[in-house]
């Protein structure tokens, strides 16, 4: 069985960005007079598109969830990000680019996939001087589809941009339980943790994935071992 495609993460699994995100949506619900910390964050909201990862936040610290007050934190956390964008230094995550280089080499899609909407992540990948078809082949963002993470939707749209019909020739790989849960519920081959980011081993062993890895580049070992290329 050949991978087609491996579909990554972005931030905490191929992009460091110091937890802006998270750090800047931790800012934005304190604004509003809900005292959450970055660890709930990071725990109730990683990997999630973020007016969904509010929701969540909210309601799993005990918060009611009120409509308007969801609005204002989304807007206030939009504002924000981007002047915290303006100044952010961003890099890959250790080994990300080699891994991405030797996978094009045997001919495997790589895909960015991400519970940022594609303004965001599409400031990123500038930020970080990426180019399509240079380092990845395609990107898909939570405002990409109608149901996100852990919902199958951004690597069933992957699949069919990239003429991929067997879920069983893909790979997700990322930092949070949602992410692989997205890869569980699309039927990849195998659904990979990475410690890098956002969850704990812990706590990204409660998904049950197939492999957790601590650095990136341990994916090409797994696929060289299962015979997975070629």
């Amino acid at each position: 069985m050949s991978v087609l495609m491996v579909v990554f993460d972005m931030a905490g699994t191929t992009v460091d960005e110091d937890n802006v995100v998270y750090k800047t949506l931790q800012d934005a619900i304190v604004h509003y007079s809900f005292p959450v910390t970055l660890a709930q964050v990071l725990e109730f909201g990683a990997g999630k598109e973020k007016l969904q990862a509010i929701i969540d936040i909210l309601e799993n610290t005990g918060y009611a969830v009120n409509s308007e007050n969801i609005d204002l934190i989304f807007a206030y956390f939009n504002e924000r990000l981007a002047k915290n964008y303006e100044t952010l230094n961003v890099k890959p995550l250790p080994d990300v680019e080699r891994t991405f280089k030797e996978l094009k080499e045997r001919n495997v899609k790589v895909v960015l996939n991400t519970g940022y909407n594609r303004k965001t992540a599409e400031s990123l990948i500038v930020k970080l001087g990426w180019k399509m078809f240079d380092q990845f082949d395609l990107l898909i963002t939570a405002s990409d589809v109608k149901n996100n993470r852990p919902q199958p939707d951004m690597i069933l749209l992957a699949m069919s941009k990239l003429s991929i019909s067997d879920p069983k020739k893909v790979i997700k790989i990322g930092d949070s339980t949602v992410d692989i849960r997205e890869g569980q519920n699309a039927e990849c081959l195998l659904s990979v943790g990475i410690t890098t980011g956002a969850h704990t081993h812990e706590q990204l062993s409660e998904a049950h994935p197939d492999y957790i890895i601590d650095n990136i580049y341990e994916l090409i070992g797994i696929i060289d071992s299962r015979g997975l290329i070629g």
